[in-house]
């Protein structure tokens, strides 16, 4: 890889090398490297651009990366991932893209992954987006994210996007069954006249389940949010929604939560809030002797956190 993929490789995944372990990485819509390990298959899909992960059952701290680089201009890239979490595993999957757009046209990227948990499965999912380049060409992600999660399963997925996205569409759908988990931490920074819009769907199918999906938000300048969520309640179970977005300039934030209690024993919470930096915090900072830039980043990188 050169150095422009190297970077991307860093903001997305972390990583300063290949790493050790199960991995694969796709270039410009290609298989760059793959490999398997001793409780985890890495298989490409035969009828269509993806791969198949396939856990077996007990697997404990280990990982998979799975990150995604573009860096041709023009380059529109679509790919299935899914995943196949065996009973009684706890693993970490990290994945991202990133875009290093330098042309003039559209560079896009949609992965459809699909997650499938088995009984007392555990599982952290960390996907991070990131656009670069000095091109005119627009960098676009729309990621689609299904997932079904089985008895007294766990899943945590952790979202990120910061920088350089033009448009993003991300989808989510969940069904959970008896006694599993949802969390969802989502954190969006919009500028220049991006547009991000967020539609999670979740279906608390199983008695004692439960999801707690949480987006924080800044939008500056003149780009547009919207925070779109569903959750229905239909058994015994407890849902949050919870959407906080901080507004800057000449920006937008619309937020649409929605719940549905189809059951007498269904607990289900929305929220959401959109305001600007409060004053008070502006002043209390720059009394330390931050500027009052300085001191609207320290806000917001902390908001974001």
């Amino acid at each position: 890889m050169d150095a422009i993929q190297m970077n991307l490789l860093e903001q997305v995944a972390g990583l300063h090398e290949i790493p050790a372990g199960a991995y694969n990485l796709r270039v410009n819509g290609k298989a760059e490297g793959r490999n398997s390990s001793a409780n985890i298959d890495i298989v490409p899909k035969e009828d269509k651009p993806g791969i198949d992960i396939i856990v077996k059952p007990g697997t404990k701290k280990e990982s998979v990366h799975i990150p995604v680089l573009l860096s041709q201009t023009g380059l529109h890239d679509l790919v299935y991932n899914d995943f196949f979490i065996g009973d009684d595993c706890d693993i970490t999957i990290v994945a991202g893209c990133g875009i290093h757009n330098d042309g003039s046209k559209t560079t896009s990227h949609e992965g459809i992954h699909s997650f499938h948990l088995g009984k007392n499965a555990r599982l952290k999912y960390v996907e991070k987006h990131y656009g670069k380049g000095d091109g005119m060409g627009d960098n676009v992600m729309n990621p689609t994210t299904i997932c079904e999660l089985g008895e007294n399963s766990y899943m945590e997925m952790e979202t990120v996007q910061i920088r350089g996205i033009d448009s993003t569409k991300r989808v989510t759908k969940a069904k959970l069954e008896e006694g599993a988990t949802l969390i969802i931490k989502e954190s969006i920074m919009t500028h220049g006249k991006q547009f991000a819009e967020t539609d999670f769907s979740v279906d608390l199918d199983g008695e004692n389940s439960s999801a707690h999906v949480t987006s924080r938000s800044v939008a500056r300048d003149k780009s547009h949010q919207l925070f779109i969520s569903h959750v229905n309640g239909n058994n015994k179970c407890a849902g949050h929604t919870e959407c906080d977005a901080i507004i800057m300039d000449d920006a937008s934030v619309s937020a649409v939560p929605e719940i549905s209690a189809n059951h007498l024993e269904a607990s289900l919470i929305h929220e959401a809030a959109i305001g600007k930096i409060a004053g008070e915090q502006l002043t209390k900072l720059m009394t330390l002797g931050l500027t009052e830039k300085e001191a609207e980043e320290e806000i917001i990188n902390g908001f974001l956190k």
